[in-house]
């Protein structure tokens, strides 16, 4: 695969000049070294997946860090304790771009973190390839639905391939789907195997692939601890704490509800979703074949590929999104919700087929009643060709524009 460019790039280098730390975190496999490599310039560069700078970092991390003047440390979860000798480091210089950092887990959810650098350090989220990525344009979707400016026709994609192929460079580098699944198994083998341990010591271990392809099934869906622990013979309170590693190593996120005024009429509880559709398919065993037969599976993994999507375009954006969904105690729904620090709202439905209808609208119309002024726009995400305007900010927009 030909070197791609990250949209994420322009914003790490920003930080660098005036920021003592920039951490890059992401899944693994979602390119983040090649990048980093990429901006380093001059900086030393270290690995902790080199077991013999690990074992360095471990037990004299001041000591290693006092080695240290400008440097890259890829994979830096895998020593907590260098965060606290980073931060003295700083402290003590706090020029810009001293320390690129990347991590393979959320160390900033990670409760043997012994200090969050907080102040010191920026933090930039590198997700799987963005399909505005993959075609080498800007990601202006956002942009777009804040000023409802949708280009009247786009290229029509077959979508199924799209979302099954996954955003992994390497997963993506595979000829076929089934050599594709064959990689993405073999990661989440290699995820639970290693990384899970470092991220949190369980002693259940060979509960989480059964509890990975259980969510895979349960995708896009509202979470009930109760009923999902059941399922593998966990409480309540287990089941959520093991979502929570997953969530720390990128491979799933919970959607939470969204809310205003404490709104009685509204049904607080979150949904799941995967970070990569291409791996929730894998776990599903869907394919091409499958979905001509048995259309109403398509449907979760299409709109846990729009998740992904919409998370890898707020990363990008310097105002700071709240994504949600929308669900109300009459079963009316909006998929996603995004929120910006004025509190105005942009809703998003979407629909697994080539025509729309007004009554597709029902939710945004719902949310829009809720939300009054601060309703900016209400789109209906269809498998079409043609940007449709549905009355006053109401649009129905090809899944292409994503």
């Amino acid at each position: 695969m030909n070197l791609i460019e990250r949209h994420i790039a322009g914003p790490v280098r920003t930080a660098l000049k005036d920021t003592p730390a920039v951490l890059v975190n992401g899944p693994r496999q979602s390119g983040k070294t090649t990048l980093v490599r990429q901006l380093a310039g001059q900086m030393s560069y270290y690995t902790l997946d080199n077991p013999s700078t690990l074992s360095v970092a471990e037990n004299d991390p001041v000591g290693f860090v006092e080695t240290l003047d400008r440097a890259v440390i890829d994979e830096i979860q895998r020593a907590p304790k260098l965060m606290l000798a980073l931060k003295m480091s700083i402290d003590q210089d706090r020029r810009p771009g001293r320390f690129l950092l990347t991590g393979s887990a959320n160390i900033l959810a990670l409760p043997q973190i012994a200090d969050s650098l907080a102040g010191r350090m920026e933090t930039h989220a590198l997700l799987p390839l963005s399909q505005a990525e993959l075609q080498n344009r800007p990601n202006d979707f956002l942009h777009r639905a804040q000023a409802q400016d949708w280009p009247p026709l786009h290229t029509r994609s077959n979508l199924q391939e799209v979302a099954l192929a996954g955003g992994y460079p390497e997963m993506r580098e595979r000829a076929t789907l089934a050599r594709r699944q064959a990689w993405a198994r073999a990661y989440i083998a290699h995820l639970v195997e290693r990384d899970v341990q470092d991220v949190a010591h369980i002693d259940q271990l060979t509960q989480i692939p059964t509890l990975l392809a259980v969510l895979a099934t349960q995708c896009a869906q509202l979470l009930n601890y109760t009923q999902l622990g059941g399922q593998l013979g966990l409480n309540a309170k287990t089941a959520d704490k093991y979502i929570g590693i997953l969530e720390s190593l990128f491979l799933v996120g919970r959607l939470p509800a969204w809310s205003r005024h404490e709104n009685s009429r509204l049904v607080k509880t979150p949904k799941l979703h995967f970070l990569d559709a291409g791996l929730q398919a894998t776990l599903t065993r869907l394919t091409p074949d499958l979905l001509a037969t048995h259309r109403e599976r398509w449907g979760a993994t299409l709109e846990t590929w729009v998740y992904a999507e919409l998370r890898k375009a707020l990363a990008l954006s310097d105002d700071a999104w709240y994504l949600s969904h929308y669900r109300d105690k009459d079963q009316v729904e909006v998929d996603f919700v995004l929120e910006n620090p004025m509190r105005q709202l942009i809703g998003i439905e979407v629909k697994a087929a080539a025509t729309v209808q007004a009554k597709d609208f029902k939710g945004l119309r719902r949310l829009k009643a809720q939300t009054g002024a601060d309703f900016l726009t209400g789109i209906v995400l269809y498998d079409g060709t043609h940007a449709l305007p549905f009355g006053e900010g109401m649009w129905a927009v090809p899944l292409g524009a994503l």
